[in-house]
Formats: structure tokens, sequence, C-alpha cells
């Protein structure tokens, strides 16, 4: 008998450590219910004070985590080991994700505050109807410059990234899309051609580039620009907004032949367990005071039109970061071309990086 009583003891203890075990991993994972929700978002693209300001308002705690890229992201949240509640895909991966039945239908009774984003933002080709997303940020891709460190260029062209007097001195993004978008824009194309002989076309002009880049990198451009240590930078308009910030000296562009004109976007992955908590954090995202909050501190365009009016006007009234409806006619927005096509950009990207010296 007290063998059998030692054993349910046994059995009893260890059932309570692997519940405690359990717990402890789904706190972990933001799978504890209502009191918590878990946010997946890029490096560095909310202001921390405010998610903590969300916290002390709605009782929920945010458990917050970040990737670097589209892809990765998609993955993580396809393998399911993590209930993300909220993400921020970029316009062509909500049409993955849609295709991929990643995300869940919007509710716009649960979100109020959808009024505040400006009717252009809204019922994109991405997303009819908005179905599944609001837009977050938005912004441009184009060229950061210091007219100090160069000889009087003002790249009203992308033409201009391919000036002789420009050896060793330009930085291009690692971005097969953008990189290779340059040389399309450059020839008149579409940023979404499927065409093998346009993107030949492209690659053979971006390889003679290659003498004038100095590298090929992700985020670390703004400091060398900042610094003083590079001079020409295909850039996101956010990232330039803040080397202006910190060096007065730089300069943003985007060229007259066009660019893109790019999209973040909160959803809601099928993934998610506390989907109340999700709804409360969009709408508060959407209040005015907490969107203009949140894009001085990003750097980043607001889709948010009642947030502009809590905002510096230096900030909202600069047409490098803010262009007008008719200078965006001249921009394009990035589809969703297929893992095949992706694949041969990204193969073309890579056979122009082995190619530089």
């Amino acid at each position: 008998m007290k063998g059998i009583l030692s054993s349910a003891a046994t059995i009893l203890l260890v059932s309570f450590v692997l519940l405690f075990i359990n717990l402890q991993l789904e706190n972990k994972h933001g799978r504890v219910g209502k009191d918590t929700i878990t946010v997946y978002n890029w490096g560095e693209y909310i202001d921390p004070e405010l998610l903590k300001q969300f916290e002390e308002q709605e009782g929920i705690k945010v458990i917050y985590e970040t990737f670097d890229s589209n892809e990765g992201m998609m993955g993580k949240i396809e393998q399911g080991g993590t209930s993300y509640d909220i993400s921020v895909p970029s316009e062509y991966a909500v049409q993955m994700m849609e295709q991929k039945d990643l995300l869940l239908p919007l509710d716009f009774d649960k979100i109020p505050n959808i009024k505040n984003i400006d009717p252009y933002f809204m019922n994109l080709a991405f997303d009819p109807q908005n179905k599944y997303s609001i837009p977050y940020f938005w912004g441009t891709l184009g060229i950061a410059y210091n007219p100090s460190l160069l000889d009087g260029q003002t790249f009203e062209s992308w033409e201009s990234l391919w000036d002789a007097s420009l050896r060793q001195k330009v930085i291009l993004v690692d971005s097969a899309r953008e990189v290779l978008g340059v040389a399309l824009n450059s020839f008149g194309y579409s940023l979404n051609s499927t065409s093998l002989q346009e993107l030949k076309e492209a690659t053979d002009k971006l390889e003679t580039m290659g003498p004038n880049v100095k590298a090929v990198i992700g985020d670390e451009v703004t400091q060398l620009m900042i610094n003083n240590e590079a001079s020409v930078a295909l850039t996101w308009s956010g990232q330039a907004a803040d080397m202006i910030s910190e060096n007065e000296d730089i300069d943003y562009i985007v060229p007259e032949e066009g660019s893109n004109l790019w999209f973040d976007n909160i959803v809601i992955p099928r993934t998610a367990t506390n989907i109340e908590g999700a709804y409360k954090f969009i709408n508060f995202m959407l209040d005015p005071e907490v969107a203009a909050q949140n894009a001085e501190y990003v750097g980043y365009s607001t889709p948010n039109v009642k947030a502009l009016s809590f905002m510096d006007e230096e900030i909202t009234e600069d047409e490098r970061f803010y262009p007008d409806e008719e200078a965006r006619e001249h921009l394009e927005v990035y589809k969703n071309l297929g893992l095949e096509t992706l694949g041969v950009y990204n193969e073309l990207f890579l056979k122009f990086k082995m190619g530089l010296r």
C-alpha cells in the first residue's frame, strides 16, 4: 500500500512540475490568454513608451518579438511554434500570407479608430477592402546623399548612380527587388516585371555600376552616412529621415523616373490566441495622438491623417517624406510575384553581388 501511495505521490508531483513548465512555456510564447498579447514586428519599429502605455491602459502585457525580413516572419508564423497575435508584414507579404491562409479577416466594428486612416491608403490592390490588413507606416525608396562630400551631384535621375565620379562611393541595400528595381526604373520598366529579358537587361546594367559600389549592406548604412563615412546610399525614406536628423548635411530624393511606394501593415495572424487583445492593440495604435508619437519616434510616414495635426509641421510638410498625391502617381507598389519569379530576382541579385570587387 505504501508503494502504491508513494507511486501516486510521485506521479502527482511530476504532473504538477509538467504543468508548471507548460505554463512557463505558454507565458514565454504569448499563449496565456486575455492578459497577454504577442506582437511580432520589425526591429525599432515602435515607440517602447507606447507599449508601456498600452499595458497600463488596457491591463494587457505585451510580449514583443522582432524579425528582419518578411520571409523570416512568414516562415515562423507558418511553423506555428509561437502564437503571435499581431504582425506587421509589407504589402506583398500580406498577399502571400492571405494565399497561405495565415491571416484572420478583420472586424472593423472592433476598430473604431480605423476612421483616422487616410482613404488614399485604404482599399489598395494588395488587400482589396482591407479584409486582412490596416496600414501602419508607408514610405518610398530613394537616394540619401551628402552634398558636402560630393562634387555637385543631385540625383534627379537613377542614372546618376552610374556616374564615373562616384567610384567606390555608392552603398546599396542588401535586397534583390530594391536593387534590381533601380535598374528596372532606369529603363522605364515596371518594378513588378516578370519579363526575363527585362530582368537580364537590368542585371547587365547593374553590373556596369559595379566600380561605383562601396558596399551592399543593411541598417549599418545609417551610421555610416551620419558619420560621413559614406556619401551616397540607396535607402528607404525613414532611414533617410534618421540620417538627416543626426546630420543636417544629408539630403534625400526620389528620382524622377519613379520608385517604390511601400506599405507595412498590421494584421492578425491565424495563430492568434488573444484576438480581443489584438483588436484593442490595433485600435490603440490608430489613436491620432498615439500614431503621431509613434511616427515621430520611428521616422517613417504615418497613414493616420488625424495624427498629422499632432505632429511638427516641419515633418508633415516635408515633401521628401510626405509627397503629395501627384508625386505618388510616379511610384509603384510591389506585387507578390510568386516564389518562382522571386527566385529569379534573388539569383540575379546574387550574381551581381558575387561579381563585385
